[in-house]
């Protein structure tokens, strides 16, 4: 227990060093920094306005710099902003603009530059509005959000088809505000101020880039700024639909799942009163779960594997029940820029030490004897695929040459966190748990040799197991995934956590349910290798979401193009592999108690 107590508290002293390596790296590479700067202004403050990112608008995910596209920049030269880790991989890159929005400092057809746009200009411009291009910006902290132009579609005599692209050259800006705190921020384009920008032009184009800026007051708080935010995802009628979906998606799963239930206790009942029974002529004519009783705590093969799945899997149930505690208590509020990731980077590098304690734990208790190996493994069960992954798509992002690319000093900072964070608190947590004095509880002797597995039909088998085993927990978060991926693979904001934890908790039950009732009928037909079965059939949900994924990409979604593409279904199988992970230890879990408690309430020689 010191031991691990000690390892968290050296994960805080690194993660606290290595926080503050993002802006020294940074300023190493000569990048102009601005710090953040207080809410409160007097009249005439410069407040500045920052632009984040540009891109289209079904493509999430392809996000790229403000001045990617030829627009006009700040006389002394742009400027970047100091932003944390979780905003860099949020894509945000903050870049200032010419804007001057000085507090309470109306503005009224403000030029900005005059530029001759020609056709490298031009093409740039087209393609932005021909694909539905959206540019995000941060004034004070809140995002607006504004498209590029607009493109028309001219039917002419004859059936001939022409597309006009018309580029927006003003902005409105309407900010409120309350006394000397900044409130609100809106911005609107105006479509008599567009300049033509169509393919037949073959000339340069003359654009003038002006903007205006109106200031009312308001009594809203400044303490309530964010509440907007919150309540513009929430149409009331959505919302009534979205929770009378869930509690009948949940009472329909929980009805099955009781039902199921008392289906089993009264079989099992039934199975108690016959094993107990002093009959040898019983014992010659019956069969069931009682006639592997010597078998059925057998160790399954490849435990090495099975035990860093297991470990990996508790430890992302746990990062999982942490993110929802931080949820609850409103740390992810709407534009929070980076936080879930910045949280998500954290908690897997100090849960780290719970992977390594229960794996090597259920290792040593299944009498491994490479404990090394298992560190190792446990270490890049998940990391490993995940850095493939990540480097595949961090390449395609460079080559794109968009924000979602990280930087080289990003980069070295995740690896000096994975290098001196998780793999220490993994390796300290697998020492611990090799130096565990805890035995595996076993009701019954394991025989010396295992019993044969009598011929089966095919429904029985692992596969078919599998898809009855992850359909009933699957139907009971299907409804909530399209809220998830609204929100994670589109411009939507997800805020009700408490739905999405009364939806996790009930996942977490019905997978339990749904795996120890797959176990008993396997046990009931004397299979005893119901190890692995138990925890694919726990993960196999996972494999239901990423069929999901699929569905959501082709019939829900307008997402396109190879970079956008292979983002959704390269991420989605890594969260997917995760659930896989973390439903299997729990099908595990959950069927490991049920067998335990089984066998130790009949007679066993």
């Amino acid at each position: 227990m010191r031991l691990l107590v000690a390892c968290a508290l050296l994960a805080l002293l690194q993660l606290s060093v290595a926080a503050r390596l993002p802006a020294a790296v940074e300023q190493a590479l000569g990048r102009q920094l601005l710090s953040e700067k207080d809410h409160k202004y007097q009249p005439d403050d410069k407040v500045p306005l920052w632009a984040s990112k540009v891109g289209p608008f079904t493509n999430p995910s392809e996000t790229y710099e403000y001045y990617s596209l030829p627009y006009c920049q700040p006389k002394d030269g742009v400027k970047h902003k100091l932003l944390g880790m979780g905003e860099v991989v949020d894509a945000n890159r903050m870049a200032s603009t010419p804007y001057q929005l000085q507090f309470r400092k109306n503005r009224q057809r403000e030029a900005v530059c005059e530029q001759i746009l020609d056709q490298e200009k031009l093409g740039k411009f087209r393609k932005a509005v021909k694909e539905d291009w959206y540019f995000q910006m941060y004034y004070d902290d809140l995002p607006v959000w504004g498209f590029i132009g607009k493109m028309e579609k001219l039917f002419k005599p004859g059936g001939v088809t022409e597309y006009k692209y018309y580029l927006f050259t003003h902005i409105d800006f309407d900010i409120k505000y309350n006394e000397d705190r900044v409130i609100e921020i809106n911005v609107s384009t105006d479509p008599q101020e567009a300049v033509d920008i169509s393919e037949e032009i073959t000339d340069t184009v003359k654009a003038k880039f002006t903007y205006s800026v109106k200031w009312t007051p308001t009594l809203t708080k400044f303490e309530q700024r964010l509440a907007r935010y919150e309540r513009f995802p929430l149409n009331p009628v959505h919302l009534e639909i979205h929770w009378f979906s869930i509690i009948n998606s949940c009472v329909t799963v929980l009805l099955l799942t009781g039902f199921l239930a008392t289906i089993l206790m009264r079989v099992l009942k039934a199975d108690f009163i016959k094993y107990n029974k002093d009959d040898p002529a019983m014992d010659e004519e019956e069969s069931g779960w009682k006639y592997v009783h010597g078998d059925v705590f057998r160790f399954p093969p490849y435990k090495n594997l099975f035990c860093a799945f297991v470990g990996t899997g508790t430890q992302l149930f746990y990062l999982a029940l942490f993110v929802f505690v931080l949820a609850l208590v409103g740390v992810f509020y709407p534009y929070n820029r980076g936080a879930l990731y910045s949280a998500l980077i954290a908690l897997y590098a100090l849960t780290a030490g719970i992977a390594g304690f229960v794996a090597s734990s259920y290792y040593r208790q299944m009498e491994g004897e490479l404990w090394v190996r298992n560190i190792l493994l446990t270490c890049f069960v998940y990391c490993g695929p995940f850095l493939l992954m990540f480097s595949f798509l961090n390449t395609v992002a460079i080559v794109y040459r968009s924000t979602a690319a990280l930087p080289f000093g990003t980069i070295v900072i995740m690896i000096l966190i994975w290098t001196l964070v998780t793999i220490p608190l993994t390796v300290f947590g697998g020492i611990a748990g090799k130096n565990n004095r805890a035995e595996f509880f076993a009701p019954c002797r394991t025989n010396k040799y295992p019993r044969e597995i009598p011929q089966l039909p095919w429904y029985r088998t692992t596969v078919p197991q599998m898809v009855m085993a992850g359909f009933l927990p699957f139907s009971a978060i299907y409804v909530e995934l399209y809220y998830i991926f609204a929100s994670v693979w589109g411009h939507k904001v997800y805020i009700i956590w408490s739905i999405l934890a009364i939806v996790y908790i009930i996942l977490i039950i019905v997978t339990a349910f749904i795996t120890i009732a797959l176990t008993y009928f396997q046990l009931a037909v004397e299979d005893h290798q119901w190890w692995w079965r138990s925890f694919l059939c726990g993960g196999s949900t996972g494999i239901f979401v990423y069929g999901y994924c699929f569905y959501y990409y082709y019939a829900r979604s307008d997402m396109s193009g190879f970079m956008q593409t292979t983002f959704f279904f390269g991420y989605m199988a890594m969260v997917c592999f995760g659930f896989f992970l973390m439903l299997g230890t729990v099908g595990w879990r959950a069927s490991l108690m049920f067998v335990r408690h089984i066998y130790r309430a009949i007679k066993c020689e």
